[in-house]
């Protein structure tokens, strides 16, 4: 009878674990990063959920192993977004050209487009070669009669491995999906703007960074010239990228009307003229300082951008002719192109790798009440900083540093600034050029800005052959990859959303790949374990039980 009490009491308690299961959901996490633990920030928006969201997942039938890795961490991530969630989210996993003949499935290709989602076609290879299969590593997220297409596949950036792209897509899809959903549910996209007539950067050299904010804003070309009170209004973040010409009274009261009433900055700025270009036709160039007329506003609202150089022995290479008799070309040193290191302590910019710099300045702060300031990128500490106007030549590669005239301690580069800025306008007439009222507060509306001594910061590289356009951050010379791409979108999530979802998109997940070189050295050693370890231990249990059962029946 106690057996089965026991029994009785056993299965009550798993019925009772069942039931309780209904209604609370938990999980462990055993994964040193918490790969599958849903950030705070995702989970409050889930919980926040009124309306019914439907998810549809282009990215299924037969794929490479790579894609099915993404494929299972969509779906993994999903399931724990339909169990948090507060209202109904409903997943689909499709193959949107399954079954379709050639014709129908360039109609079905054509549609999707239309819609916003893209094909990628892959090179697979097989016994015949190669082949080309066509895929859909994009989601549509609809809710609310709207609907926004989403990319899982981040955008391959040129020297790349395929591998790491793969694993870089994994760590944004929380992001991805919890953008995506409140992005849909506002039923509303966010303007930026890149200020242009004071010389600022071309279209060709901001189109990486325009076409990657595009993901997720309306982006587009502000001139302050000719924008007005409405379409200021309208924006949410505007965009300074390397004026070379000094700006009007009338532009800089539009600019402190747009930070007093809410408006985000990012000031990219060059104090400092200065061009590689110029010194690869000439011996010698001098390193100028500009007059942007711009600051006094900067002091105002806390910071200062110096009129210096940066000279730096962690830094970035650049092609120089070695003086061969058919022009050879060398990667050299060049110690004026820093590499701007992000400040740790900062969650706006944790985990962005080296930022590449071009003829860089150092960013004061000034004490301004009521502001919070913060740096977020840095020099290394083994540096050298020059006043100017500066004396520029090529021949300086060719100079090794002293390494005790370069030990200093790493200078600022870039501050971020927040609180209610005082206007730079206050107690002033209005300057000519004004035909509409701009009503301006002694003390605006709580915002935020970033002030960076680099207008390069966010400028692509052009091919001078075919002006094909090279991703943001990636060097052509030295194939390298370097955070400037990260650093915008951080900055454009950071200064557009107040729900801020910057912790998500520094989630990491370790790529734990075989040991490649350690696999070639040892592949037979562990082939053999493999192989002849079970065999051996299956050989001595049938010995075993062969000696057991004789000297047990024996008797």
């Amino acid at each position: 009878m106690k057996g089965w009490k026991g029994i009785l009491v056993f299965v009550l308690g798993l019925i009772l674990l069942n039931v309780a299961a209904q209604y609370v959901y938990t999980r462990i996490d055993f994964t040193k990063e918490k790969r599958y633990t849903l950030n705070p920030k995702s989970k409050e928006i889930l919980q926040g959920l009124k309306k019914p969201v439907t998810i549809t997942v282009f990215l299924d039938g037969d794929l490479p192993a790579p894609f099915k890795r993404l494929r299972n961490a969509t779906r993994d991530l999903l399931a724990d977004y339909r169990a948090y969630s507060a209202a109904d989210i409903q997943v689909v996993f499709a193959d949107p050209i399954a079954g379709l003949s050639l014709a129908e499935q360039d109609t079905a290709i054509q549609n999707l487009y239309q819609v916003g989602i893209e094909a990628t076609t892959l090179n697979i290879k097989n016994d015949n070669g190669f082949a080309q299969k066509t895929i859909f590593p994009m989601a549509m997220i609809t809710a609310d009669g709207r609907q926004l297409p989403v990319k899982l596949l981040q955008n391959l950036d040129a020297g790349g491995s395929y591998e790491q792209n793969i694993n870089n897509s994994i760590q944004n899809l929380e992001y991805v999906f919890t953008s995506g959903i409140q992005k849909v549910l506002a039923g509303k996209s966010l303007r930026i703007g890149f200020t242009e007539g004071n010389g600022e950067l071309a279209d060709p050299y901001l189109s990486d960074a325009i076409k990657s904010l595009s993901d997720s804003y309306e982006v587009g070309r502000v001139n302050l010239d000719q924008i007005d009170r409405n379409g200021l209004d309208k924006l949410k973040l505007l965009v300074i990228a390397k004026p070379q010409k000094e700006f009007t009274e009338a532009q800089k009261y539009k600019l402190n009307y747009f930070v007093m009433n809410g408006g985000r900055m990012i000031w990219s700025i060059d104090q400092v003229g200065a061009e590689l270009d110029s010194l690869k036709g000439a011996t010698q160039q001098l390193a100028f300082n500009r007059k942007l007329n711009l600051d006094d506003m900067l002091f105002v609202y806390g910071a200062r951008v110096n009129y210096n150089l940066i000279a730096d022995a962690n830094c970035v290479e650049i092609p120089v002719a070695t003086g061969g008799g058919q022009g050879q070309i060398q990667l050299a040193p060049w110690v004026y192109y820093p590499l701007l290191l992000p400040d740790t302590s900062s969650n706006l910019v944790k985990n962005i790798d080296a930022l590449k710099g071009e003829f860089a300045s150092t960013v004061d702060t000034i004490g301004v009440k009521g502001i919070h300031k913060q740096a977020i990128l840095h020099s290394s500490a083994f540096n050298q900083v020059f006043s100017t106007p500066k004396m520029l030549s090529l021949q300086m590669v060719a100079e090794q540093p002293d390494p005790r005239s370069y030990a200093s301690r790493p200078q600022v580069m870039g501050v971020l600034l927040e609180g209610n800025f005082s206007s730079v306008f206050l107690n002033r007439s209005v300057p000519p050029g004004i035909p509409e009222a701009y009503p301006l507060p002694a003390s605006g509306k709580a915002t935020k800005m970033v002030v960076i001594g680099d207008g390069d910061i966010f400028k692509n590289q052009v091919s001078a052959k075919d002006g094909s356009v090279f991703p943001l951050g990636f060097d052509r010379y030295t194939q390298k990859n370097y955070g400037n791409k990260a650093l915008l979108l951080n900055l454009a999530d950071y200064l557009c959303n107040d729900d801020n979802l910057i912790a998500l998109r520094n989630k990491e997940v370790k790529i734990r790949l075989l040991d490649r070189a350690r696999l070639r050295t040892e592949k037979f050693q562990w082939q053999l374990i493999n192989v002849g370890l079970p065999l051996l231990l299956l050989i001595s249990f049938a010995i075993f039980q062969h000696y057991y059962r004789r000297r047990k029946y024996a008797r």
